[in-house]
């Protein structure tokens, strides 16, 4: 495949798994096109053009000529540094690794984090809390998450694979959009009554299991397993933690249990208040479980992935007999 088809495929599944729907996002993408238009001629060349047509601020080609084939990839969650020099080391070694893959975003995909954090408030909004409540509310929390991403050294892993020639690609939102659908249509299907079934569903799928067997697997932070479930949500997309106060307003709105990647201890505290049950997934697990969705759809077309940092490779690609993990 070359990198420009598999950054398309990556977006075009994050699209097909968005709570915001196809209509919002076409709005979205109308609104910015709209904004560029009506930009000065001198401030154009500033204007993020790919948000013309790439909804996704943080899943973006970094590094690299959009036509080059890709054969192999080094796929993980962080990719830094020392990951740029891993993939130069087996390049020296023989192995073919034409492009390296990170799950969290690095340069601009960094900067630009808190404006995929909109997508939160249609979640909740699917949930039951108003679209005006939680927009004011995700708001604020996105200001937040531009200031303290602001001052980050955002290139350092980019210049590396500049100096190296080694493409580099991030897919966050796009990877946290299959893993938050994924598990969202799972519990609705199945239907938990008690916490305990939320968790005992998350251990049958390989990544959690594999997670579990190194003592990071799945766990309760607030309320019991004998607990009633009640309406599950899923909270594993929109870039990172919302506002600890929308916790009262999905209480309001009947929200009994939520499965999350990881939260602050504020957000724990905030949710036992308000007396909603709290299951912990396991943030690098999930963020494998979504990578390992779409990178199934690359090994499909004869990418090979290597994993590294952390990421739970299990394939479910139609070329292979059975899910396997490397560990």
């Amino acid at each position: 495949m070359k990198l420009r088809e598999i950054h398309e495929l990556a977006v075009k599944m994050g699209v097909e798994k968005d709570p915001r729907g196809k209509e919002e996002i076409e709005r979205i993408l109308a609104a910015n096109r709209e904004k560029y238009e009506k930009l000065p001629e001198k401030e154009k060349r500033f204007f993020d053009l790919e948000s013309l047509e790439n909804p996704f601020p943080d899943s973006r080609i970094l590094v690299g000529d959009p036509e080059t084939e890709v054969r192999c990839a080094l796929a993980g969650i962080d990719m830094e540094v020392p990951e740029v020099l891993l993939a130069d080391r087996l390049r020296e070694k023989g192995e073919p690794v034409d492009l390296i893959i990170s799950h969290h975003p690095e340069g601009r995909g960094l900067v630009n984090l808190d404006k995929v954090m909109a997508l939160q408030a249609d979640e909740w909004y699917r949930h039951g809390v108003p679209i005006n409540i939680g927009e004011a509310l995700i708001g604020k929390r996105m200001q937040e998450i531009y200031r303290a991403f602001l001052p980050r050294n955002h290139e350092r892993a980019l210049d590396a694979a500049r100096l190296l020639g080694i493409p580099f690609m991030s897919m966050h939102t796009v990877a946290d959009n299959q893993v938050h659908s994924y598990l969202g249509e799972l519990f609705a299907r199945r239907k938990p009554h008690t916490v305990g079934d939320v968790v005992d569903i998350l251990l049958e799928i390989p990544e959690y299991q594999a997670s579990a067997e190194s003592q990071a697997g799945p766990v309760v932070i607030v309320g019991k397993k004998e607990n009633r479930a009640g309406k599950v949500m899923v909270d594993m997309t929109g870039g990172t933690e919302g506002p600890q106060e929308v916790l009262e307003k999905l209480a309001a709105a009947g929200v009994g249990t939520i499965v999350a990647m990881h939260y602050s201890e504020k957000h724990r505290e905030e949710a036992e208040k308000q007396k909603i049950n709290v299951i912990i997934a396991g943030h690098i697990v999930s963020d494998s479980l979504g990578m390992n969705l779409i990178l199934d759809r690359l090994e499909e077309r004869g990418v090979r992935i290597i994993p590294v940092s952390g990421l739970v490779r299990v394939s479910r690609a139609a070329s292979r007999k059975r899910p396997r993990a490397p560990r």
